[in-house]
């Protein structure tokens, strides 16, 4: 049965109208106030009822410095006694403030933030976050976390984000968040109550209230949880209408998806020498589908290091093939984009493809490599053979979204590493319409993990294949964190060992500065220092990114057929770059990169059934928040929880980013803890597109849609 959108109070105002009401209008709030909340985002009523607190003061579990003990953390509410402000004889600055929760008394200590002198006065109430500790007798806490939480009262007290520059503190806002709820009075609600119950949602005033004036942490969370799936109730809506938009306004390629005797992909897999693993082949019918439908295919292939993508990728350009289309790879770097060509160059050779031009009906598979160095003669001949279709396959970089290059009939379009593209380059081949208006079929593919939840927002769009196996024969990667100059060593006896096995060895500078020439220099130096020291006697190349592409690749394949042992590089080699005998990786300065980037570039050793040993080097003091990626690369090789990992550790950080002046970033949800809600958004957003692909009758979350989304979904969906 279909279900009736909910009726609308005359008296209930939406979000998108209380967007339009300026902060102004509230008693109390005068130009300079005005100005100073705007330095926080906040210019209408919708910003400040959508901008949360940060965390709650929970006064039914507040500690008492009575029963703290020594080294425990914990909140504390205190009234300030005394404040001091002096210099200690290294120069620091130190403030000591007195404070008291009525039961003892506690010495705060801030080193290094003089502002705290102005920030916290005698007689001032204010929660303080900390260790414990004790100094000549006495409790202290040094450089906790400080909210001014006022004589505010009540079991929850909810802290906002505050502004010191702005003079705007916590329990300013708090008290402007209390007018507006009351000025506002009954938000009107797009859902309607039977949608709510089967989510276990409750209304949206009620959660206004709950997640602003909580009763309780238990109440607090189900106002944040209903207002979480709003935010992801819009992206839902937004990306499943475009997608359906597409599928009626594109028409596609019907493509000849044979698997069986006779057809380029069985003959693919007859020279392969092994069997692909199931979840190759899942992908690989998932793909024929896609291709054989009249709609375009736009399908993301998700698969860890070494979960055999290229084969994947091979099989849907040879779809295109052999109904008589063209095929491109688009890969992010010259030395990726050479490594696909050699490689499928070398696993089609000799392959025939159909040709009513010649007697016997077939001619060989033509490809071709398209990359800024190609000089002019070179390029011309490659763009003019892709125009008279004269060329079946053609692997690239951005060169191939340059002016010039156009295909006789182009039907497959393959992106490797698509999030290293800028979205319009992915859209520019994704959006190239043929004379015949048909629209090519894409396949982007990520070697990054991505979390379910991740998945499912930014690319909602995306039919989604999954390579979960590794091939047969694979081995983890023993991965080994040594911290400290001293335990590097073993890192380099490692190398030298795999060397006179006969193996080959990466060794990882890092980019230290956004400078290229600080890259090259870096590299270069640690390249030098390493032939004359712990590595002297072996034979070393050089790769980084400023070199000139021809002498890079000369150097890749010295280091690929052996002639170069120990292969010191930049993350130019982080991606793709496939050396099967190469079993040691070492990472220098590894806690400056991301959990992302360390698996990536694990991923170049490993990929044979030899055994292979990765090893992180950092020094002795680094920051907690590298220590914690470090520990997390160290104790697992699965890519899926690792991308779990990063996103807890970083946070989501936006969704639609700054294209909506950040209107858009999730504020309430949470990709991280709200693995249920994604899923319950997109059923439900599916269900009511399903029985109104227009909102016709669904005026209020339409509206909600455009103005909270907008163009950022259109944005997203080119990629």
């Amino acid at each position: 049965m279909r279900r009736q959108p909910p009726p609308v109070s005359p008296r209930a105002r939406s979000w998108v109208e209380l967007a339009a009401v300026p902060l102004g209008s509230l008693s109390g709030v005068g130009p300079a106030r005005a100005k100073a909340m705007s330095a926080l985002g906040i210019s209408s009523l919708a910003d400040l009822l959508s901008y949360y607190p940060r965390r709650y003061l929970d006064r039914t579990r507040l500690a008492s410095l009575s029963e703290l003990k020594l080294g425990e953390e914990a909140w504390l509410v205190v009234r300030v006694r005394r404040v001091r402000s002096r210099r200690a004889r290294t120069g620091r600055s130190v403030v000591e403030v007195d404070c008291s929760d009525g039961r003892g008394y506690l010495k705060v200590t801030f080193f290094n933030q003089p502002w705290r002198a102005q920030q916290l006065k005698e007689g001032q109430q204010v929660a303080v976050f900390g260790r414990l500790d004790r100094y000549q007798g006495r409790a202290q806490m040094v450089n906790p976390v400080v909210d001014l939480v006022g004589d505010r009262t009540g079991r929850i007290v909810p802290l906002y984000p505050a502004s010191e520059k702005a003079q705007v503190s916590t329990w300013q806002v708090a008290e402007l968040v209390e007018k507006a709820l009351e000025a506002v009075g009954e938000l009107a609600d797009p859902l309607a109550a039977a949608e709510r119950r089967d989510v276990g949602l409750v209304g949206r005033s009620e959660a206004l209230r709950m997640v602003h004036s909580p009763q309780s942490m238990e109440e607090k969370e189900q106002g944040r949880r209903r207002l979480a799936f709003d935010e992801l109730l819009w992206l839902q809506l937004a990306l499943l209408a475009a997608k359906r938009r597409s599928l009626r306004e594109e028409a596609g390629i019907c493509h000849d998806t044979r698997l069986g005797e006779g057809s380029l992909v069985a003959e693919l897999f007859g020279r392969l020498g092994f069997r692909p693993t199931k979840a190759q082949l899942r992908a690989i019918e998932e793909i024929a589908l896609d291709m054989a439908s009249p709609h375009p295919m736009h399908r993301l292939l998700q698969g860890d290091v070494g979960s055999g993508k290229t084969l994947v990728a091979a099989a849907a350009m040879l779809f295109a093939v052999q109904g008589g289309h063209q095929a491109c790879l688009l890969a992010p770097t010259e030395v990726l984009a050479e490594q696909h060509f050699q490689g499928l160059s070398r696993l089609l050779s000799g392959m025939e493809v159909p040709s009513e031009a010649t007697l016997e009906g077939t001619r060989p598979l033509r490809i071709a490599l398209l990359v800024g160095r190609l000089r002019s003669t070179e390029r011309r001949l490659v763009t003019e053979r892709l125009a008279s279709g004269e060329l079946d396959l053609v692997v690239g970089t951005h060169a191939l979204l340059s002016e010039g290059v156009e295909f006789a009939s182009l039907g497959a379009v393959v992106v490797d590493e698509q999030h290293r593209f800028g979205v319009e380059q992915r859209a520019h081949l994704r959006q190239r319409v043929r004379r015949d208006g048909l629209v090519p079929d894409t396949l982007v593919m990520t070697a990054t993990p991505i979390p379910r939840t991740v998945a499912m927002t930014y690319y909602g769009d995306l039919e989604l294949s999954v390579l979960d196996e590794l091939p047969l024969g694979r081995r983890p990667v023993e991965t080994t964190w040594l911290r400290g100059i001293r335990s590097w060593q073993r890192a380099w006896e490692a190398v030298r060992r795999e060397v006179a096995e006969g193996h080959r060895c990466y060794v990882i500078c890092p980019l230290v500065e956004e400078s290229g020439a600080l890259e090259a220099s870096s590299a270069t130096a640690e390249f030098e220092r390493l032939s004359e020291g712990e590595l002297a006697g072996l034979r070393l190349g050089l790769v980084h990114g400023q070199m000139a592409s021809s002498r890079r690749e000369e150097t890749m394949a010295a280091f690929r057929s052996g002639e170069v042992d120990v292969l010191v590089a930049t993350t130019v080699v982080e991606v793709g770059v496939d050396v099967p005998e190469a079993t040691v990786i070492v990472i220098e300065d590894a806690d400056r990169f991301g959990i992302a980037q360390l698996h990536q570039l694990r991923g170049r050793v490993g990929r044979s059934s030899l055994p292979s040993w990765c090893f992180l080097l950092s020094k002795e003091e680094i920051t907690p928040e590298a220590e914690a990626r470090l520990r997390a690369v160290e104790a697992t090789t699965d890519g899926f929880r690792l991308a779990e990992e990063d996103l807890r550790l970083r946070g989501e950080g936006t969704v639609l980013g700054t294209r909506q002046q950040g209107r858009s970033d999730l504020k309430a949800a949470s990709l991280v803890r709200d693995v249920d809600l994604v899923g319950e958004a997109r059923q439900l957003a599916t269900q009511i597109l399903e029985a109104d692909p227009r909102l016709s009758s669904r005026r209020l979350l339409a509206e909600e849609v455009s103005y909270f989304v907008g163009a950022g979904a259109e944005f997203l969906l080119k990629g």
